[in-house]
């Protein structure tokens, strides 16, 4: 059931809050919502799964480009914890929500007990990014979820052996079906935000990879990722070989993380961080 509470300057912010035991922080995609964890939701087990739709996302207020930042957003998912009187909890992070918590990792570090990214790092890969530029803020040129669906198939590469109707539960996920066509479920402008966020020289983000010593860390990147690059993937490895790693065949960006090696690695990590 989606819950509100509002953060510090207002916006009324939608989570759900489902199971007990280790308290696991869901963060999604960047233009995604909490539905991005309903394949992996039934395969967990022994968590406290809280979800949360980022302003401007889903069911939360659009409260405009000047704060779809990363570190707003940030402080959004700290304030959702204090709500809910959380002191700690592992953060599971696809995307977006990766860089989130490893921008948590190094700025409020005592919040987490554990970081699994899904699908990214910190390097950000041109060409990905470019993938993200050609869609993001846009509605899509579909009238129906079907028709989306058929489309997705060609327009997805590095994707094979999708689940039978997968392509439809995700167009039904992210987009409204409306007499007009398809909309995307969050604020056209964060399109403006996210194109100033990657303006001039990428900034170094490794340093927020070194800060998430002292507690688990796992990565599961998709084995055809455009965004996250092999290079990144081994480095991450270096830095931390007490993490726990695997790539996903059949995958770019990002794996729907109910793969049995995403379960595997979010499994193993969960252990590793209750």
């Amino acid at each position: 059931m989606t819950k509100f509470f509002n953060a510090d300057d207002g916006a009324k912010l939608a989570y759900s809050d489902e199971g007990s035991g280790l308290p696991l922080l869901c963060l999604a995609g960047l233009t995604r919502n909490m539905a991005d964890f309903d394949y992996v939701a039934p395969h967990l087990s022994g968590c406290r799964m809280i979800r949360m739709d980022y302003r401007g996302r889903g069911q939360s207020d659009q409260t405009g480009a000047d704060s779809y930042t990363v570190p707003r957003e940030a402080q959004d998912a700290v304030q959702l914890l204090d709500h809910l009187e959380i002191e700690k909890a592992a953060l599971l992070g696809t995307s977006r929500g990766g860089l989130i918590g490893l921008f948590l990792a190094a700025t409020a570090h005592d919040r987490l007990s554990g970081l699994c990214l899904n699908d990214v790092g910190p390097v950000i890969e041109r060409a990905g990014l470019e993938n993200i530029f050609a869609y993001v803020g846009r509605n899509p040129a579909s009238a129906t979820h079907a028709e989306l669906a058929a489309k997705l198939p060609a327009s997805m590469q590095g994707f094979e052996n999708v689940p039978e109707g997968r392509w439809l539960d995700d167009a039904q996920r992210h987009y409204y079906e409306t007499p007009d066509g398809l909309e995307i479920k969050y604020d056209p402008a964060l399109r403006e935000a996210f194109m100033a966020a990657f303006e001039g020289e990428p900034a170094d983000l490794w340093p927020l990879w070194d800060a998430t010593a002292g507690f688990p860390v796992a990565v599961i990147r998709g084995a055809n990722s455009e965004l996250f690059s092999r290079d990144s993937y081994e480095e991450m490895q270096r830095r931390r070989p007490d993490g726990i790693y695997a790539e996903v065949p059949g995958r770019a960006h990002i794996p729907w993380l109910d793969e049995p090696e995403s379960l595997q690695v979010i499994r193993d990590w969960l252990a590793a961080c209750g």
